[in-house]
């Protein structure tokens, strides 16, 4: 909730997006959000910090079984998946499992300067083949 109030306050050009009555936020543990919720969303995006202490289990296949429950027949998630050049052999167990899980998964990536590796990937899942 503070990156988002901070954000708001000194970012407000790129922050507009938070009033827009299309968008419905949830901060919180997304395990029991996702456990509250089945076949509700269109579009899941889990945009989490790095895989390690509490996040950690954001990266595992109980959450993305979670997702996947929580998503409508056409659903698809994107959700944070580290860089490829830092976290190969996670991104390898992420793409395993999301492969028994959906019938579409793809890896992307996009540049971000400020990132330690100057990139960040995305784990990218749709039930609809």
């Amino acid at each position: 909730q503070d990156v988002i109030q901070v954000s708001k306050k000194y970012l407000p050009g790129m922050a507009v997006g938070y009033s827009s009555a299309k968008l419905t936020l949830h901060v919180g543990d997304g395990f029991e959000f996702m456990k509250q919720n089945q076949e509700a969303f269109d579009v899941i995006i889990t945009d989490s910090s790095d895989p390690m202490g509490p996040a950690e289990s954001l990266f595992k296949e109980s959450y993305y079984q979670l997702m996947k429950t929580a998503l409508r027949e056409d659903g698809i998630l994107c959700c944070q998946g580290e860089c490829q050049w830092l976290h190969l052999d996670l991104i390898k167990e992420m793409r395993q499992f999301c492969k028994s899980l959906f019938p579409v998964v793809e890896y992307a990536y996009c540049t971000i300067p400020t990132y330690p590796s100057g990139q960040i990937g995305f784990m990218l899942c749709s039930k609809n083949p």
